[in-house]
């Protein structure tokens, strides 16, 4: 259990962006222990450079959470493209157990429902976790943050790649709280001066038009488009609107189902009947939104599916809100069963970046050490699945890089915050601590 409180000790959680905490995974005993690097956002290439240029760390997180978990096997899932980073993995493994799950360039390939199912073929039973039937999955990042955790490393920097609209594409280490307008000076700035900000990816991420909002231990990185673009006009409608749009031109086409990777691996998500619940049904749509209850949230059938160019996933978003306030929890009839046409659907990812016309934008984003740090950090007190964690500082403090700053429970579900920087704490909240160098 050393490596346990090691982690915990450390901050470390899921740096793919669900942020669950590490060490409660760590603690659990499975069969298969899963890497997760296949890195499917389009844009992101956050992943592949840590695997290029960090495989020894990564493989010896890997490593140690197989041990601990007493795992039978590890899959390292990555996709078959990325030669480069295979190449670099297989290099650094030395465990016999380690075998590598290539996985073809699609999205979502990076959904842990889909590469459970394809290194193990095992499903997921609905609203479960992987740790249900005997698997545990981490980002490969985080598996770099564990190997640090053991050397008593603490949490205080964030991997992640900017793209899109600026001038030099690239990807750093940067300190947690840095603000997104220190990421794009770092990109030597953008090519325009309208722009909008994605964060963590154009599908699943979220759009500001902010540059003074901050990277946590989640953010992936940012991509930057121009003001006018297509994605940005789409996403900053009010969801009154898309709803409207939906009511008035929603034909029941069935593709959002038809396309929808849950639903194609055998989970009840159907997109097209929650569009129903947007009013034209005498129906109620208590009785259409059940159908969301299953949905990851993945975009695909808004952005690449609806030939009308409404919002399924949007309208599944506001069904699962309604489901929760009203306690309810949908039980899917059927056992999962993989749908016969499943590998026929595969949206290749060149084919959605066309799609939603970025894939001009699509650029290499090469690791660069030794960047420039930030002058001043604004550090989440809530970074991770669970509670938010407690200041152990005081305005005034001063502080070092990796000193604790806020702590959570020996048994709560949470995650310790260090310091990102060495400087002296400006302002304290229930929120976050604000750190100036």
């Amino acid at each position: 259990m050393e490596l346990v409180k090691k982690i915990f000790n450390a901050g470390v959680v899921g740096a793919g962006g669900a942020g669950f905490p590490a060490h409660i995974k760590a603690a659990k005993k499975v069969e298969y222990v899963l890497a997760n690097g296949a890195e499917c956002e389009p844009l992101v290439h956050k992943d592949y450079e840590i695997m290029i240029n960090f495989p020894g760390r990564i493989i010896q997180g890997l490593n140690l959470i197989i041990e601990e978990s007493k795992a039978d096997k590890g899959y390292f899932g990555i996709k078959s493209k990325n030669q480069k980073a295979i190449e670099a993995i297989e290099s650094k493994v030395d465990n016999s157990k380690i075998e590598l799950s290539l996985l073809g360039d699609f999205y979502p390939s990076g959904d842990e429902y889909e590469l459970v199912y394809h290194a193990t073929g095992r499903l997921i039973p609905p609203h479960g976790l992987p740790l249900d039937i005997g698997c545990l999955v981490q980002n490969v990042e985080t598996l770099f943050n564990i190997s640090n955790a053991v050397e008593d490393i603490p949490v205080t920097d964030k991997f992640v790649s900017v793209n899109g609209i600026v001038k030099k594409p690239s990807s750093f280490f940067i300190p947690v709280g840095t603000s997104f307008r220190h990421l794009i000076d770092l990109a030597e700035g953008t090519q325009m001066d309208d722009y909008a900000i994605f964060v963590s990816g154009l599908l699943m991420g979220k759009l500001t038009f902010d540059p003074d909002e901050v990277v946590t231990k989640t953010t992936a990185g940012i991509i930057i488009l121009p003001k006018n673009h297509y994605l940005v006009d789409r996403m900053n409608r009010p969801i009154q609107d898309m709803n409207r749009i939906g009511k008035s031109a929603c034909d029941q086409c069935s593709y959002c189902t038809e396309f929808c990777p849950r639903y194609l691996l055998g989970y009840d998500v159907q997109p097209h009947k929650v569009m129903r619940s947007l009013g034209f049904t005498t129906s109620g749509e208590s009785f259409w939104n059940q159908y969301a209850d299953l949905c990851c949230s993945c975009g695909l059938c808004s952005l690449y599916a609806c030939p009308e160019d409404l919002y399924p996933r949007e309208a599944c978003v506001q069904g699962k809100s309604e489901l929760k306030n009203r306690g309810f929890v949908y039980q899917q009839p059927n056992p999962v069963k993989v749908h016969p046409i499943k590998e026929g659907r595969r949206v290749p990812l060149n084919q959605l970046m066309k799609r939603i016309d970025v894939l001009k934008y699509d650029k290499q984003t090469p690791f660069v050490r030794n960047v420039e740090q930030p002058g001043l950090v604004k550090v989440f007190l809530k970074q991770h699945i669970g509670v938010y964690a407690k200041p152990i500082v005081q305005s005034g403090s001063v502080v070092h890089k990796g000193d604790m700053i806020a702590s959570v429970g020996d048994n709560e579900i949470g995650a310790k915050i260090h310091a990102p920087i060495y400087g002296k704490v400006k302002k304290i909240n229930s929120e976050f601590i604000i750190i100036e160098s």
